[in-house]
């Protein structure tokens, strides 16, 4: 009898213990995310509107972290090496497919894409999410792409209103260099900057350059530079002798939106819908210049007239902490805003656009109020390859503009143009 009763109470403190170490599979009570600025999503009163939302659904509490630009990478990195990361993070792949995923701190959510979401998610985006065809680390919820600004009146002044498309935002590599010959034959100076005095609004002259006839900044694998290739040495000349257009290492995207806005250009390389809402976030009114020109947006130009657009893409991210239960919360939590009916507040908070088209077969048509947002949505389908994931990023823009400048100043040649592209872009891959 005391040998069974022993026996017993041996199987009772086994079993306990195992209770102990593998913990239920009930959701955690309370899981932590920390996003960046994007949109509302960096304002507590409307991110607390949507995570309270979430909590009354799942009864799971959602404790936020706000977090800014300049200091937020410093902030996870230590978190990280403290071993005190939130459970879940929103932001860009940059941050979390290449940088934090590939460090081996993100959890492999690929099992949250089921095929329909697959085909209701935009292309680029879901591509960016996936490090390769088994390992997602972020679900997106929102993207933009950047574009160019126009001057439509000055285009109309100068006749060169007949080369663009104002109901599809496009035009070709033919129509652009013929629009800025007649904007320059009327105005007799310089119509558009090829800024170079930084990495600021960077991604404007990329997508320039690489549109016009068709060259690639990286390879399709992300992992080398490739913006070596003749299709770009072409670019790069074509802009070099076009009169009305200069390479100024004096300005930087910044400048040449506020010389636009100001109607010193006629045209910018650097913009987006945050501009086209309130250029220069001066608060005269949207799409208009300074003395209330109409600013016209347009897909950057190609030999095709379809464009590869650079842009954003923004979603939710979740960390390895070792607690499945929070994991399994936090996989609840991205559904919720990202994948269900909730899915269309999440995305007008973030004043983005929708990473998908619809959402288990219903469309999310997220903008349909708000004129400026529904015709610039027109340039979301052609939201190109999206390269910042390569390695060595941040050191691959510091040569670029650099390159540019090179550019500027050499003789214009095409060997002097293919030297320096060549020089600049084997010092992005040698990082």
């Amino acid at each position: 009898m005391k040998k069974a009763l022993s026996i017993a109470l041996a199987l009772l403190m086994v079993l306990g213990l195992a209770a102990i170490a593998k913990p239920a599979s009930a959701d955690a009570e309370e899981i932590t995310l920390w996003t960046y600025p994007i949109g509302n999503w960096g304002n507590e009163e409307a991110v607390k509107a949507l995570t309270d939302a979430f909590t009354a659904e799942t009864g799971i509490k959602v404790k936020v972290e706000y977090l800014t630009y300049s200091d937020g990478d410093d902030k996870v990195n230590t978190a990280l090496t403290a071993k005190k990361a939130p459970d879940l993070i929103m932001e860009g792949p940059e941050r979390l497919v290449s940088n934090w995923g590939a460090q081996g701190y993100m959890v492999n959510i690929a099992d949250l894409f089921d095929d329909q979401d697959k085909a209701e998610i935009n292309a680029a985006a879901l591509a960016a999410c996936f490090a390769d065809d088994a390992t997602a680390f972020e679900y997106p919820l929102c993207m933009t792409a950047h574009c160019m600004g126009i001057n439509l009146n000055a285009f109309k002044a100068a006749g060169a209103d007949q080369y663009i498309n104002t109901e599809t935002h496009t035009w070709t590599t033919e129509q652009f260099l013929a629009a800025v010959k007649a904007l320059y034959a009327h105005y007799g100076e310089t119509v558009g900057v090829v800024f170079c005095g930084g990495q600021g609004g960077d991604q404007g002259t990329r997508a320039l350059v690489n549109n016009l006839y068709g060259g690639t900044f990286t390879n399709a694998e992300h992992t080398a530079y490739t913006w070596d290739d003749a299709k770009n040495v072409q670019a790069l000349k074509a802009l070099y002798d076009l009169e009305g257009i200069d390479y100024d290492p004096s300005v930087v995207g910044g400048d040449e939106i506020a010389n636009f806005y100001n109607g010193i250009f006629q045209m910018a390389f650097c913009w987006n819908i945050a501009q086209q809402l309130n250029p220069n976030s001066a608060g005269t009114g949207a799409e208009k210049t300074a003395n209330g020109d109409d600013i016209v947006f347009m897909a950057f130009p190609s030999e095709d007239g379809v464009a590869k657009l650079q842009g954003g893409i923004w979603g939710f991210g979740i960390f390895n902490n070792g607690d499945d239960a929070k994991i399994e919360a936090a996989k609840k939590f991205i559904k919720f805003m990202a994948d269900s009916e909730h899915t269309y507040d999440a995305v007008r908070a973030s004043n983005f656009f929708a990473a998908r088209s619809a959402v288990a077969g219903t469309e999310l048509d997220v903008w349909s109020d708000n004129a400026i947002m529904a015709e610039y949505n027109k340039l979301m389908p052609m939201l190109g390859d999206y390269y910042q994931v390569t390695k060595g990023w941040a050191p691959a823009r510091t040569a670029w503009w650099n390159m540019l400048q090179q550019v500027g100043s050499s003789d214009g040649s095409e060997a002097a143009i293919a030297a320096a592209v060549a020089d600049f872009c084997g010092q992005a891959n040698a990082n």
